[in-house]
């Protein structure tokens, strides 16, 4: 069983490397010239410790030593120092292009595929752990690509190069260094294995407590109402326990990567320099060359040091980028047919033909659904909650296509058209404000950025919003933020509203749409979605009956299915499920 979960592991941790390979090859220019730069670098740092080595044989004993020939190496050691530090500043520099830019690609791709994606997938999602993918993974994984980057090229070939070097000086002590090598591999491969699972565990964790944090700052009032702050900082407390184990294990074993490693670079270090003493004494090698090998003995050693660390900090980038391909890899909506029509100044004949659809296969919820309903005509939906009635909304404005059957529009199936045109054509105002951070005229311009002035305003007046705005500090130019700051949560019904009023498309969908306003305000309301309406297909979803008195049809829907439907005048003559609850409304 461990055997198939490491295979399935590793072969995760493959999958995610090659889309990050497939993400950095857009800039493949800039990676050859990191690498020639890397490699200018270490053959440098690697010629220097050959120039020192002959400064030391210059050395000879007291009294005689070569002055001219020692300035002249020191000088090549500085201009050798001064390249190489220019060539790691402009690699350095690519490094970090790379990086920022495929960590943009990746943040782009993630939230244009949020915006692809269905309402099923966010519905089924905590909204912290999405953020947290998108935010705090990616900042991660940032981190990991730059080291991988700046560090992990510069180490292999500070490897390769330092071997070849020592091998072209003497071989014997090379073979050395070439024995005690693989202690570095068992070494960071032992550390890898362990801490891949551990990193990704931390990274889930911490999704999981972003969600929590988001989802009660979110909800503050609630909170407090209920009185459950207690029972809150217990569950944020067990997230927070679980987060510090999982943190606590992987910090401890990415931790034993610089006291390994450096274990293991005393014993080269010692290796090559009780074995060098050795043949220096039997004339084997000169002091200088020996010197030299030491040098290249620190340098060998070093790259292990810094690679095993990189793996460390690879391995929870890869967590993160395989949490973040978790997301750019869902499979987004439904896409649009090829010759997908453009729904241009719909007349508003909707119909619904043997509608089946349900949120998950084995709960049913809407079966054989028809309604039709002709230009013009309001249609209000009743019925106890639970029975369908935003479901009939969310299938009209196809944010959920149905299971069988089909909804048509002006003849056409909406299947068969953009979803954008679709879309553009109802006016939709619901129960649950939402407002985006900017003036209040931009929220009210949202549907129709081209608006004047005076049609903002004069949208505003129809939702009798005007009055109340003006009494803002700025106006019009009042800057609010998502969650409206001191407007109430009527104010902010009247803006969006306000919102539908400027675009007058013609359909509308009102669910709930005056649930927020106090009775004398929703007369007005009224009257003004009563001219708003006039001409216009409309949806009404209402639970308070006073306010689709005036529909034209009255649907009376119960466990997915249109129980009785008719006028307000009709259905109270029928005396049925509509005639108990109006009078339960009503009742004295």
């Amino acid at each position: 069983m461990s055997d198939n979960k490491n295979t399935e592991k590793r072969t995760g941790q493959i999958e995610t490397l090659k889309k990050v390979l497939n993400y950095i090859r857009k800039y493949w220019l800039l990676v050859g010239l990191s690498l020639i730069l890397a490699a200018l670098t270490v053959l440098l740092t690697l010629y220097v410790p050959i120039l020192t080595g002959d400064a030391v044989d210059m050395i000879l004993e007291k009294g005689k030593v070569d002055f001219n020939g020692v300035f002249s190496i020191m000088k090549k050691i500085a201009v050798a120092v001064m390249i190489t530090a220019v060539a790691q500043w402009v690699m350095n520099t690519c490094n970090n292009h790379i990086t920022y830019h495929v960590v943009k690609d990746i943040r782009e791709a993630a939230f244009h595929r949020l915006e692809e994606l269905p309402l099923k997938y966010l519905d089924s999602k905590a909204y912290g752990d999405i953020v947290s993918r998108v935010v705090a993974d990616v900042d991660t994984f940032a981190d990991g690509l730059l080291m991988g980057f700046t560090q992990l090229f510069t180490g292999v070939l500070t490897i390769f190069g330092t071997l070849i070097f020592m091998m072209m000086t003497n071989v014997p002590i090379a073979l050395v260094v070439v024995c005690i090598t693989p202690v570095s591999f068992l070494v960071a491969r032992f550390i890898a294995t362990r801490t891949y699972s551990m990193f990704k565990l931390q990274s889930e964790t911490r999704g999981e407590q972003t969600s929590l944090i988001e989802e009660m700052i979110g909800n503050q009032k609630i909170v407090k109402t209920f009185s459950r702050e207690e029972a809150v900082k217990e569950q944020f407390s067990e997230i927070n326990g679980r987060l510090e184990k999982c943190s606590l294990k992987a910090i401890f074993f990415s931790s034993l990567t610089n006291p390994c490693t450096r274990f293991v670079n005393s014993l080269v270090y010692a290796g090559v320099g009780i074995f060098g003493a050795f043949l220096a004494i039997k004339g084997g090698i000169s002091v200088g060359r020996l010197s030299c090998f030491l040098s290249y003995a620190n340098q060998y050693t070093k790259p292990f040091n810094e690679i095993s660390g990189v793996v460390t900090e690879l391995q929870n980038a890869l967590a993160c980028a395989g949490r973040i391909y978790e997301l750019i890899d869902e499979e987004p909506q439904i896409p649009e047919a090829e010759n997908a029509k453009v729904l241009e100044n719909a007349q508003g004949n909707v119909k619904l033909e043997n509608v089946y659809f349900s949120y998950v296969p084995e709960k049913k919820l809407i079966e054989n659904f028809n309604l039709e309903v002709k230009p013009g005509q309001r249609v209000a939906i009743v019925g106890p909650t639970g029975c369908g009635k935003t479901t009939v909304i969310n299938l009209l404005m196809r944010f959920y296509d149905v299971n069988s059957g089909s909804i048509k529009v002006d003849g056409t199936d909406i299947r068969d058209m953009t979803r954008g045109s679709l879309r553009t054509n109802y006016g939709m105002v619901l129960q649950e404000t939402w407002l985006r951070t900017g003036t209040i005229r931009d929220n009210i311009r949202m549907g129709k950025p081209e608006a004047t002035e005076e049609e903002v305003i004069q949208a505003a007046k129809a939702a009798h919003a005007h009055s109340f705005i003006k009494r803002l500090p700025q106006g019009y130019d009042t800057v609010i933020t998502e969650d409206g700051g001191s407007l109430s949560q009527g104010q902010k019904q009247l803006l969006c509203i306000a919102r539908v009023m400027l675009c007058l498309p013609p359909m509308l969908i009102l669910d709930e749409a005056t649930s927020s306003i106090d009775t004398r305000t929703e007369l007005k309301i009224q009257n003004a979605f009563a001219t708003m309406m006039e001409g216009r297909t409309s949806f009404i979803v209402a639970h308070r009956l006073s306010t689709i008195q005036e529909a034209d049809i009255i649907l009376v829907m119960k466990d997915g299915n249109i129980i009785e439907q008719g006028n307000h005048e009709s259905l109270l003559a029928k005396g049925g499920f509509y005639a108990n609850l109006y009078n339960s409304q009503f009742a004295c």
